[in-house]
């Protein structure tokens, strides 16, 4: 299959510039040239055809953040597999539900995550006939260096653009896979990422883009592959670490990073001088989404590294795609933009269309089709009779067309019949100088149904009690949307993405009428 003239394919670019550093390693700095990762890929296709996978296939890729994974996940594209990257954060039965629910032919590993996969229940790889290790020995995995290095013949001669199969979060429920349609097989066509990610935040062959967040998240695979596709540079860290990330800025001159709100937070949070003390000239991008950012926290963070800040809204469903510069933000703060990709509709529960101003649930008019693998119910759920989808969001839209997020549906506090959205009390407790991260969440109460309550993790060093910040919320919030009682935790449960896990808090008692605050026994683990 010939690459197509938009080139915008590892081969092309390999061809046209094979000493380019394609990947290079933060932490080592280990670098792979475009023709390396070009070379390995091919031959890892080779294998995959060899071992039987075909066009249509599923691979689930359980690797960390290491070189590795762009050889995998590059041999996938050029075969024509639904790729799966897994949460490696992820305990053994959860791993394997993604495993057995994607159905997946195959299975590459890092040995570095030996643990989980020895303790992944069998019923869940039984369908999987290839089991690949990148970095060592897995026992019932083949070694893939040595697979490769065997493998001269690395002519594929059904090639076949393959896609991502992304599982959600789970932040609110059971992983569900998000199964597109497989695209043509011309490699290298033009889509709608690279279109977005050259037309709207300048990506080119010139392009050195920082990833600081796990592999395995639509975003960073996404991008980083997506950069690859324009010819430019991907600098990857092994995890997240504010002074590291500046670092890298400075070392490698990079020109665009992705950030999450809780990165920002970290970042802030270093001592002015540290911060001012790299050198970040030659960022042309700094772009962040994943979370709601705090309207403060977005505004300290433009004041420091300038009018350079991109925030997007969309999902993995790529339903809906919403994006604001900085200038625009300063004229509609809190707002995540206006749509590029369909237009915005907002519903109330009985899908009645909203004027602006009002508060509903975020409709999407989309051509991008989607379901949710094995979950009929859900993907019914997500489109309705006119063809708009949903991805769970609650908002409003403003006159010009600009969208602001209140909350996901789902974690939505019904207290005495007012719907209560907990986006707003965390954004306020945020503010306060002892606070380092906060969950507001409903609990349940005999009387109103729900009652208001935080967990909060405090700033190293920093104290404040519980009093102290349910009366800094009072004074910057109506009393209904305030927490009622607060309890303390040494960390938040939040993924690597910065995407918080309210299912994962300690399950509080019912609550008590009577006494408000800590003064009592803590929530009970979940």
């Amino acid at each position: 299959m010939p690459i197509h003239p938009a080139r915008e394919h590892l081969a092309a670019r390999a061809a046209a510039t094979p000493d380019k550093a394609a990947i290079v390693l933060a932490s080592t700095g280990e670098v792979r040239t475009y023709a390396d990762l070009d070379a390995a890929s091919a031959r890892l296709a080779r294998v995959f055809r060899d071992r039987g996978l075909r066009t249509g296939d599923h691979l689930a890729v359980l690797v960390d953040n290491d070189a590795a994974f762009f050889e995998v996940v590059w041999a996938a594209m050029r075969t024509g597999l639904f790729v799966t990257p897994i949460n490696w954060h992820l305990n053994a039965a959860e791993a394997g539900f993604i495993v057995r629910d994607c159905g997946a032919a195959a299975l590459v590993a890092s040995a570095r995550l030996d643990s989980v996969l020895a303790a992944m229940p069998a019923d869940d790889l039984a369908a999987v006939t290839l089991r690949l290790a990148t970095d060592g020995r897995l026992d019932g995995f083949e070694a893939i260096d040595a697979l490769v290095a065997a493998t001269t013949d690395s002519t594929v001669p059904d090639e076949h653009e393959g896609t991502w199969m992304f599982y959600s979060s789970g932040t609110t429920g059971t992983p569900k896979g998000i199964l597109p349609p497989l695209g043509p097989a011309d490699l290298g066509a033009p889509s709608f990422l690279t279109a977005m990610l050259g037309g709207l935040f300048g990506f080119d062959s010139d392009t050195v883009y920082l990833s600081p967040a796990p592999l395995y998240h639509a975003a960073p695979a996404g991008w980083t592959t997506g950069t690859h596709r324009l010819g430019g540079t991907v600098v990857v860290m092994d995890r997240f670490d504010p002074v590291e990330l500046l670092r890298a800025i400075e070392a490698h001159r990079v020109t665009h990073v992705q950030l999450v709100p809780t990165h920002m937070i970290r970042l802030l949070d270093l001592p002015e001088s540290q911060r001012r003390g790299f050198d970040l000239r030659s960022l042309r991008r700094v772009i962040h989404a994943s979370a709601p950012c705090p309207v403060e926290v977005k505004r300290r963070f433009i004041d420091w590294v300038g009018p350079i800040v991109w925030e997007y809204y969309s999902g993995s469903e790529g339903a809906g795609f919403c994006c604001i510069d900085s200038a625009e933000w300063g004229e509609h703060p809190g707002s995540v933009g206006r749509s590029i990709s369909g237009a915005i509709h907002v519903l109330d529960a009985d899908g009645s269309e909203l004027p602006a101003g009002a508060e509903g649930e975020v409709w999407f008019e989309t051509t991008r089709p989607f379901a949710y693998h094995n979950d009929a119910e859900s993907t019914r759920s997500a489109w309705n009779d006119r063809g708009w989808a949903w991805l769970g969001d609650v908002g409003r839209v403003d006159d010009a067309g600009y969208l602001y997020l209140t909350d996901r549906a789902s974690h939505m506090i019904i207290s005495g019949g007012v719907n209560i959205s907990p986006r707003e009390a965390e954004d306020v407790l945020t503010s306060h100088p002892a606070v380092a991260d906060v969950a507001v969440v409903g609990v349940a109460h005999p009387e109103m149904g729900e009652q208001v309550a935080a967990y909060v993790q405090l700033t190293s060093g920093a104290s404040a009690s519980d009093d102290e910040l349910i009366a800094w919320c009072r004074d910057r919030l109506s009393h209904f949307k305030c927490p009622r009682a607060v309890w303390f935790l040494d960390e938040l449960p939040r993924l690597p993405t910065g995407k918080l896990l309210k299912r994962h808090l300690p399950v509080p008692a019912p609550f008590d009428p009577a006494p408000r605050g800590t003064s009592g026994a803590q929530p009970e683990a979940r």
